[in-house]
C-alpha cells in the first residue's frame, strides 16, 4: 500500500487581504472618529501603509484592519505589523503579510512531529513547505491535530491530502 501524505504550508490569499483592506478603508472613510485626521490605509508596494495624525488613531486603523482580516478567515499570525513611527506630523505603521514557512520554523515543526507524533510518520522540508507522509491516514490526522493544538508563531494550512 502506498504512503499517504499532506503538505503543511503557510499561504495567504492575496485577494482576501485586498478585500479586507478595501473594507477597512471604506469603514475608515465613513467613521466619525476618523474624520479630518488624515486617516488612511493602502498598499505601498508589497507593504500595507496605515497613517493618521496620532498614535492612538493609527493603532485604531490597525485594529479595524485586523478585524476585517479575521472576518475574511485570515489568521492574524500572517500579519506582521510594525510599531507606530512618527514621520513629520503623521504616525505611520507598515505591515507585511508573511507567507511561506522559514527553514528554522520548518525544522521545529518536523522535530515536533518526530518527538510527539505517532511512530512511522516522516516529515521532510521542501522549500517553504513541509511534506508529512505515513502509511496510516489515522496517523496523519493525529499529526494535523497535534499541529493545530501547537502554539506556532505562523499560520498553517494543510493541502494536497492524498
Amino acid at each position: 500500500m502506498a504512503d499517504s501524505s499532506f503538505d503543511i504550508v503557510s499561504k495567504v490569499e492575496r485577494q482576501e487581504v485586498d478585500n479586507a483592506l478595501n473594507q477597512a478603508s471604506k469603514e475608515i472613510s465613513q467613521r466619525y472618529d476618523f474624520r479630518n485626521v488624515g486617516a488612511s490605509i493602502e498598499w505601498s508596494g508589497e507593504k500595507i501603509l496605515m497613517q493618521a495624525n496620532s498614535e492612538d488613531r493609527v493603532n485604531a486603523i490597525l485594529d479595524v484592519f485586523q478585524s476585517k482580516l479575521v472576518k475574511r478567515g485570515i489568521s492574524l499570525k500572517a500579519l506582521d505589523a510594525g510599531e507606530p513611527q512618527l514621520s513629520g506630523k503623521e504616525y505611520k505603521i507598515f505591515a507585511t503579510i508573511q507567507e511561506g514557512i522559514s527553514q528554522e520554523n520548518a525544522k521545529k515543526v518536523a522535530k515536533m512531529i518526530r518527538d510527539e507524533g505517532p511512530k512511522g510518520v516522516k516529515a521532510q522540508v521542501q522549500g517553504d513547505e513541509l511534506r508529512v507522509s505515513s502509511k496510516s491516514r489515522d496517523d496523519l490526522q493525529a499529526v494535523q491535530q497535534l499541529i493545530k493544538g501547537a502554539d506556532l508563531d505562523f499560520a498553517v494550512q494543510f493541502v494536497n491530502y492524498r
